[in-house]
């Protein structure tokens, strides 16, 4: 039996990291529910790490690589609708064409823009709010139907009670008894903007009109954590590190020496080194370089050997920053720019994993809480409007769902030459079709293939021939086209 220092025994236990042991002991874990946890920090948390984008560098830099690769030109929507009448998948995809520009109730982006904005918010805020706001059907818009941004501030984490109808409001979201969402209590005017004598009432918002966008990590949770919260005392640190060594080295340098008054110092008898000043009530000698200046008997000169420490604080710097970078979920070189180090492989496995772990959060945060519902919404509202018509729509409303898919902005790999020849391969060898090779690049196919069609036409029209043309020329670039359609016979 272990016993301690009084001679009690040891709480035992099967794991060492469940220990009571003293190396254990400050080691604090409480074992509250996601919602508590979220509801004592999220306002500190928030405010934390919007001051760290704005005056941190490496802050900004993560915000500004996690929304330009999750986002990047926008995450688009595909339309593919089996079994619809003739002309739908068209008509649908030249009215949203057209929507695009004027979803923002703002009017400050397109809708693509405003995924952006959303990727920001879920990076700096953790969650970010969407108002889906129904328009007048002869407002001046593709489809009577706008969305406002709105940031987390308008949702009070603050406010929670109990209605008299028993329904629970926590964390200003309202509840049925069976723990649905119901509907979103907002602030009026944004909390922070009370320079502008912003209306503090609340307002209730029925939740479908709501698209609420964070991440969520455990089962449970109503609210979303900033991306930097786990990092946000690490860059802190490192910010007055930072500024500690500027300042160090900065101070040294001023200072070529010290003058060390051996005896009782007499300015009348004094050959002073250099011309004589006063800084802050401190005699300061200017030295001035070329001069051989005699001392006097009673003086001796120290010289300033400041202590460097740049050999260990670069690996410092560096090792800190790796840690900063997982932390945020992105890699070291994307944080920093730093490609020191870094060959095909290694940058190639990095972003594998990084490029992994964000289309998940995509997926489940961007396209499934903000752009699926906005597109279903807007799709309602055009057949409703008679903006479009699609006669059997509201008899296979989910058969119309699924054929939405939506494509992310494709990413540019390190060495697009290896990465082509391995895609052909994937397609001869069967294991990959044009459409998703299309697909992964952003494109329809139907849309590429009427585009070459016609590209095709134009090349025939003019004679042209083009080395990249399998009708005409082989892989190599070899013409072979009119020797086939003529039959000659020159190489028999």
């Amino acid at each position: 039996m272990i016993v301690d220092q009084t001679g009690r025994p040891y709480a035992s236990t099967t794991y060492e990291g469940a220990s009571q042991a003293p190396r254990m002991s400050n080691f604090m874990a409480p074992t509250i529910g996601p919602n508590t946890a979220i509801g004592n920090s999220l306002t500190s948390l928030r405010g934390r790490s919007r001051q760290a984008i704005r005056n941190n560098p490496h802050a900004k830099s993560g915000q500004e690589t996690y929304t330009a690769n999750m986002v990047g030109k926008g995450i688009t929507p595909r339309f593919n609708f089996p079994g619809a009448p003739d002309g739908v998948k068209e008509q649908v995809q030249e009215l949203w064409l057209d929507s695009v520009p004027e979803f923002d109730w703002d009017g400050n982006a397109n809708f693509y823009g405003m995924e952006a904005t959303v990727a920001y918010a879920l990076f700096s805020d953790g969650e970010s709010l969407g108002l889906i706001r129904p328009r007048n059907r002869y407002a001046d818009l593709a489809v009577p139907l706008q969305v406002q941004l709105m940031e987390a501030d308008h949702l009070d984490v603050a406010y929670s009670t109990t209605l008299p109808s028993g329904r629970k409001i926590r964390m200003s979201i309202e509840y049925t008894k069976s723990g649905k969402r119901a509907a979103y209590h907002l602030f009026k005017d944004h909390p922070g903007e009370m320079f502008m004598n912003g209306d503090m009432g609340r307002v209730r918002v029925p939740a479908k009109n709501i698209t609420h966008v964070f991440d969520v990590t455990r089962p449970g949770q109503q609210r979303g954590l900033p991306a930097l919260s786990s990092t946000l005392v690490k860059l802190h640190e490192i910010d007055q590190c930072v500024d500690a060594e500027l300042v160090r080295r900065k101070t040294t340098a001023m200072f070529g020496g010290f003058i060390k008054q051996i005896q009782e110092y007499n300015p009348e008898n004094s050959n002073m080194l250099g011309s004589k000043k006063t800084v802050s009530g401190i005699d300061v000698v200017a030295l001035e370089p070329g001069t051989f200046p005699v001392l006097n008997l009673n003086e001796d000169v120290v010289f300033s050997q400041p202590h460097d420490v740049s050999g260990s604080y670069i690996a410092w710097m560096k090792q800190q920053l790796m840690d900063v970078a997982q932390g945020m979920g992105i890699t070291y070189d994307q944080l920093t720019g730093d490609l020191s180090g870094v060959n095909y492989s290694s940058i190639r496995a990095g972003l594998l994993e990084f490029r992994r772990a964000l289309t998940m959060k995509m997926h489940k945060t961007l396209i499934f809480q903000f752009c699926r519902p906005v597109i279903q919404r807007w799709l309602d509202t055009a057949v409703i409007t008679g903006k479009l018509i699609i006669p059997d729509y509201l008899q296979n409303k989910r058969r119309y769902y699924r054929g939405i898919t939506w494509q992310s902005d494709p990413w540019q790999w390190i060495d697009p030459y290896k990465d082509m020849l391995a895609e052909i391969l994937e397609i001869r060898g069967g294991l990959k079709n044009y459409t998703q090779a299309l697909a992964a690049r952003g494109q329809d196919i139907e849309s590429f293939f009427a585009e070459r069609e016609g590209e095709l036409k134009l090349v025939d029209l003019y004679n042209f021939v083009f080395d990249t043309d399998p009708r005409k020329t082989t892989a190599k670039g070899i013409y072979q086209g009119i020797g086939e359609a003529e039959g000659d016979k020159s190489n028999d």
